[in-house]
């Protein structure tokens, strides 16, 4: 049965009862946002204060650590605000934005990693075309690039499609707000969404999957090739970045199963977890990753010019 009501709030469905631990969950949850803004903001400072990485693969880290910003920004504000309240009710604007925030998130991240991987090809594979290929200008149309088809594809995704459906339900089964959810709920004509979806889907994890296993195939072939000191450097530029895929995959991988299976028989704290975990673990990941890994970064943060430079920036004196 069709309801006629204009469904204006939706129901976050996945929040559990847990009573007073409510309070220590809140209070952890705030730590790890607090520390995903510190340590990206920090090694946002230390990659523009320090000459010796404006280089094209700290440049594009430093654009990697602006998105983890924004990608947590946009889920642990409301999820802080949700897990104090009995009623875990969002309005239907804010759920849509919240869509938008947290699947453009995914979408630049996911571009992001894709660009890094070509640039670890031009590096190791074209050393000698590398600084032509990597000029200023390239960096910052291929930055500008990652973000705005994102942004701008998730823009007519969100308010295009998913905006123009009439919900006949309200009960979101997850934590937040869901595009396949809002989706599910209507009760209007959803073929050109799924298609859409589909075709988009697919057509954008093939070519990512492409460039990546083409980018580290060469790459490999030029390690084996090489003398052992040229390889233990390419593969201290690689690895942090390898890491940072398959963190992200994993966690994305359990958020594209649970849009197309039935996922009821997975427990529903670890449900929440995974489908939480390319959006709280990655952003605090990356940075934990390429600053251990990254002897350039490790260097320009334990330079005392540098640290005291850093905490000005960061928290400048009022």
């Amino acid at each position: 049965m069709l309801n006629s009501t204009p469904v204006t709030h939706f129901v976050l469905g996945a929040y559990m009862d847990i009573g007073l631990l409510k309070y220590p969950v809140f209070v952890f949850l705030l730590l790890w946002y607090a520390a995903i803004l510190l340590s990206n903001l920090l090694l946002i400072a230390v990659i523009s204060q320090s000459r010796s990485l404006h280089e094209p693969m700290f440049v594009f880290m430093c654009a990697l650590f602006v998105n983890e910003v924004y990608g947590s920004t946009a889920i642990f504000p409301m999820l802080l605000s949700q897990i104090l309240h009995e009623a875990h009710v969002i309005t239907r604007a804010a759920c849509l934005l919240q869509i938008f925030c947290v699947y453009s998130y995914g979408g630049t991240e996911v571009n992001m990693l894709t660009l890094m991987s070509y640039d670890r090809y031009l590096a190791i594979c074209c050393p000698l075309q590398y600084s032509s290929s990597m000029t200023p200008t390239k960096m910052a149309a291929l930055i500008t690039l990652c973000w705005s088809y994102s942004l701008i594809l998730n823009l007519f995704i969100t308010y295009g499609l998913t905006g123009r459906l009439k919900p006949c339900g309200n009960v979101i089964d997850k934590v937040y707000c869901d595009n396949f959810w809002v989706v599910r709920l209507s009760c209007s004509d959803t073929t050109a969404d799924k298609i859409f979806g589909l075709v988009n889907g697919l057509c954008r994890l093939l070519c990512v999957i492409t460039l990546i296993l083409y980018s580290y195939g060469r790459i490999l072939r030029v390690c084996l090739s090489s003398s052992k000191r040229a390889r233990q450097t390419a593969l201290g530029t690689c690895v942090p970045h390898l890491l940072s895929i398959l963190n992200f995959s994993c966690g994305g991988l359990f958020e594209v199963m649970q849009s197309w299976f039935d996922m009821s028989a997975v427990s529903t704290p670890l449900r929440v977890f995974l489908s939480l975990h390319w959006l709280t673990v990655q952003p605090l990941a990356s940075p934990v990753i390429y600053g251990l890994k990254m002897t350039k970064i490790r260097q320009a943060v334990l330079e005392k010019n540098s640290a005291r430079d850093l905490v000005c920036c960061v928290f400048p004196p009022s």
